[in-house]
């Protein structure tokens, strides 16, 4: 892609507060965003190539969106954490094990989007984050769900396609959570905390594709609540 063509969008993006630049083989984050830090609300280079996300991504202040499915990143840098009004985060298709120490300080996160990544568990990060809607791990390579989860603030969390054979029985603490999705896992029927059922806000629960049939599962007590 051109000069002229990245000049391009960089105006309509200094104008709209909007740069979307998706499907074009960038190998870099444009470095030339850095003249919008104070214009953007939303970045979308979702995919194309990007293998690094500079520290620069920091002094975006002012940014609610950013979207980078289906690149090649294999870590986030700590300075994204700086971001305090982001609200949507989508690193859907990238090679994520892990996430930054300081994620947790993303405070205005609500939607937070890593499905097919490596994560292997659920990331504790997440567990300060207080407005939270909904948290998507599907396809990483999570085979646990700590103790942890019990302070998550997600209203849904998807774990479908996973290796997950145990859940944390402090799932059903969770304060907000409605929705969970567990498809497609390692499940014993015994592995699933039966506070889920009888005692936890939860009240759509997926678990086809596990270790047990679901009929055996409606026959649990508590299974009518």
């Amino acid at each position: 892609m051109g000069n002229s063509a990245l000049k391009a969008h960089l105006e309509t993006a200094q104008k709209t507060g909007v740069f979307q630049l998706t499907g074009k083989g960038l190998t870099e984050f444009p470095e030339d965003l850095q003249k919008l830090t104070s214009n953007l609300r939303t970045i979308d280079l979702s995919n194309n190539k990007i293998e690094l996300l500079p520290p620069l991504i920091g002094k975006f202040s002012f940014l609610k969106s950013l979207a980078l499915n289906n690149n090649k990143l294999n870590a986030l840098p700590e300075e994204l954490c700086k971001l305090k009004k982001l609200e949507t985060l989508h690193l859907n298709g990238n090679h994520l094990r892990q996430l930054p120490v300081a994620f947790g300080q993303l405070s205005a996160l609500k939607t937070l989007s890593l499905s097919g990544n490596q994560l292997r568990t659920v990331p504790t990060q997440l567990c300060g984050l207080r407005h939270l809607d909904v948290v998507d791990l599907s396809k990483n390579q999570i085979q646990n769900v700590p103790d942890s989860v019990g302070e998550l603030q997600a209203i849904e969390l998807n774990l479908n396609q996973n290796q997950i054979s145990q859940i944390s029985v402090q799932i059903s603490h969770c304060p907000r959570l409605k929705v969970l999705r567990l498809e497609e896992n390692c499940l014993e029927l015994s592995m699933l905390p039966q506070s889920i059922l009888s005692d936890s806000q939860i009240s759509l629960l997926a678990v086809e594709g596990n270790l047990f049939e679901i009929k055996k599962l409606r026959e649990l007590e508590g299974y009518d609540k």
